[in-house]
């Protein structure tokens, strides 16, 4: 049984005469995280957004199971099974955590002919957010407003918003940015549990987390991959201890 879920052949994103991007191939594993690692300004982010539709690409493909999702818009992808979450928080802050998760949910269930309706009301949307919630470890915390959560807890929220929608890939991208050390601890517990049930690609500067979680590999240096395979041999390629981990070569 072929458990690839996303397969990106060749991708290449230009910008004028800047490849943001330059032929880059990644396969994402139903029950693997695959971490993509590089210095700032690498093509990390920009490989996140040509997945997720955010950016068309100059030339390649891209699959989501059996379907040809290049070049689709979010909408579209969103809706084939793709989640994403973003460098920057982006969640309701005035809103409960329920009520984010609930608002997410609600996005994969549009009711245009229910308007006289509570949007409250439907049971299969409440049970969606509910399970999010569950997975990410805020139950205990859906009443309370967004905005007054601790940042590690909006990442969380983030997450749950995302896994709301029914995704079988998560892109996450740098989902441990400014967390101290015990929140940083959760967040790698979750993505643990996510990933029996996920393609997960990590973008993420934190390496003890990157090494902790990574079933495979990927550093990318000026829009091209230099190194991919297990966590154990790409740490010990001499081309990425010189280019990122700050390790002289033999």
């Amino acid at each position: 049984m072929n458990d690839v879920l996303l397969s990106a052949s060749h991708l290449t994103k230009r910008f004028g005469g800047l490849a943001a991007v330059n032929d880059v191939s990644v396969d994402l594993w139903l029950g693997r995280i695959h971490a993509v690692i590089g210095p700032n300004g690498a093509g990390k982010s920009t490989l996140t957004n040509l997945l997720s539709g955010d950016l068309p690409p100059t030339s390649g493909r891209i699959m989501l199971g059996e379907r040809e999702i290049t070049g689709r818009s979010p909408e579209r992808i969103a809706r084939a099974g793709l989640g994403r979450s973003y460098q920057k928080t982006n969640i309701f802050q005035p809103f409960t955590v329920w009520e984010n998760v609930r608002l997410a949910a609600q996005s994969r269930a549009p009711r245009p002919w229910h308007w006289l309706a509570r949007a409250t009301s439907f049971a299969d949307t409440n049970e969606r957010a509910e399970r999010a919630l569950e997975l990410a470890g805020l139950t205990h915390r859906r009443d309370v407003v967004a905005g007054v959560t601790a940042h590690g807890e909006q990442r969380q929220l983030e997450i749950a918003m995302t896994l709301a929608t029914s995704p079988r890939v998560l892109l996450l991208d740098e989902p441990l940015a400014g967390m101290g050390t015990v929140e940083a601890e959760s967040m790698v517990a979750l993505l643990q549990r996510l990933k029996a049930e996920h393609a997960i690609m990590l973008v993420e500067h934190d390496m003890d987390a990157v090494f902790a979680l990574a079933d495979r590999l990927t550093v990318m240096v000026n829009g091209q991959v230099i190194s991919s395979g297990e966590p154990a041999q790409v740490r010990s390629d001499p081309n990425v201890q010189a280019a990122y981990l700050g390790e002289e070569t033999a």
